[in-house]
């Protein structure tokens, strides 16, 4: 009896669903007529623009092996894990307001206590050209950081961006943003964040960050741009980690989301140390950004330098810098794309949808710490400066507008420190499958 009741569903169920697929093709709204579109994505709008949303996201599965400096005994290791795994949704509401949520469920952004959130933020735009953003989100600091995890042309940002990670970082806090594009050759924008670090009174560290950016071309495949940046943050009573720990744009040593190095990941301290509360007066850094592009070639550059200024006559400030340089180059022709809103390079779209669009590159990377606190020479550290000099050559195929694979070679050497095998040079093969919808 039940087995013939259950039956008799099934063919109930299936006969609506033939009678709904018969009568479809009439959708009915409370206003203007949608629009769906299934390309990268769910998006739904209103053809007036008022509301629109949009489900997408990232996938980025990394593999990469390793030695030398990498790993503290000198041997190869590997990694194996999700860089990103992003869900992503977007969108508009009665025009004037944006949202954006985008969640990590590699757990390389966030935390568990705050959740692993990329971003979760509301934009105001009814203060044309002035766009507001609340919430939790990455401040403005840097052409590389400004061009999204998708298409920045080596698998990992720049390594000068290490010696001052706070600067574009979201951490866990939330903040204010106010940008804006003015006369179609220029970029400005300026926010202030409170962050996870407390002073002793339980008040947030707030961050202040501005960016200004010159672009008088600013499309694909002709582009010229110039930026500064600046960063701040008062430290004066509060403790907080002035650690400089590079992973030399080797990401497997120590990430989340899956196979890391594990203990023999080398991520060494280059300078600083875990500061008391009134060690420190302030953290400050300045950074200049440069990119050219014409056609299928581009050229980038950024440098920053930062400066943690003491606050007790028995501590020096601790300084560091990073500098890069870029060359890219596609040889299938296709142009990088650009956006004068937020400044930034975009995605590589193919013209063939057979062979796709495929991209070489080169880029080196250079940073200094200077930390006169250091007095005693250690087995992996010298009395002095240290230094690290980074060479990456890369290719990037761009299967279609979706898949991207990357592979990175990466030569590194060190002055002034070592892993604990005496080792001052490594190398490492990085490859990436990336999937964007």
């Amino acid at each position: 009896m039940i087995r013939k009741h259950f039956a008799g569903v099934v063919a109930s169920t299936l006969a609506l669903a033939v009678s709904a697929q018969a009568f479809a093709g009439t959708v009915t709204t409370d206003g203007s007529d949608i629009v769906i579109k299934t390309k990268g994505g769910l998006e739904v709008a209103t053809t007036d623009k008022e509301f629109s949303f949009k489900l997408g996201g990232r996938l980025q599965a990394d593999y990469s092996r390793f030695d030398g400096f990498y790993t503290k005994n000198g041997n190869t290791a590997d990694a194996a894990y999700f860089r990103r795994a992003f869900l992503e949704l977007s969108g508009v509401a009665y025009k004037d307001w944006k949202y954006a949520i985008s969640y990590d469920f590699a757990h390389n952004a966030g935390n568990s206590d705050d959740g692993y959130f990329d971003e979760a933020s509301i934009s105001y735009t009814g203060f044309d050209p002035v766009k507001l953003r609340f919430g939790r989100f990455d401040p403005d600091f840097g052409l590389e950081k400004a061009t999204s995890s998708k298409w920045i042309t080596a698998i990992e940002r720049n390594a000068a961006y290490e010696v001052a990670d706070w600067v574009n970082g979201h951490e866990n806090g939330l903040g204010a943003q106010a940008s804006a594009v003015m006369g179609s050759m220029a970029y400005l924008s300026g926010s202030v964040s409170s962050k996870d670090v407390n002073d002793d009174d339980g008040d947030s560290v707030k961050q202040f960050n501005l960016r200004g950016v010159f672009a008088p071309m600013a499309e694909s495949g002709n582009v010229l741009h110039m930026g500064v940046n600046y960063a701040y943050r008062d430290l004066s009573d509060a403790a907080v980690d002035g650690r400089i720990r590079p992973r030399l744009t080797v990401r497997g040593v120590s990430t989340n989301g899956g196979n890391s190095a594990g203990d023999n990941g080398n991520r060494a301290t280059f300078g600083g140390f875990q500061a008391a509360s009134g060690d420190f007066d302030d953290d400050s850094v300045w950074g200049a950004e440069f990119a050219w592009a014409t056609g299928p070639f581009s050229a980038q550059a950024e440098y920053l330098t930062r400066k943690m200024k003491s606050a007790r006559s028995t501590i020096e400030d601790v300084k560091s810098d990073g500098y890069y340089g870029q060359l890219a180059y596609t040889l299938t022709g296709e142009s990088r794309g650009y956006k004068l809103d937020g400044a930034k390079f975009d995605s590589i779209k193919p013209e063939n949808k057979q062979i796709g669009a495929w991209e070489i590159f080169y880029r080196y990377d250079h940073i200094k710490v200077e930390d006169d606190n250091v007095v005693v020479a250690s087995p992996t550290r010298e009395v002095g400066d240290t230094e690290a000099d980074i060479n990456t050559i890369g290719v990037n195929w761009y299967a279609n507008e979706a898949v991207k694979v990357a592979a990175n070679y990466v030569m590194t050497t060190t002055d002034g420190i070592t892993n604990a095998n005496g080792d001052d040079d490594g190398d490492a093969f990085v490859m990436r499958l990336q999937y964007v919808f």
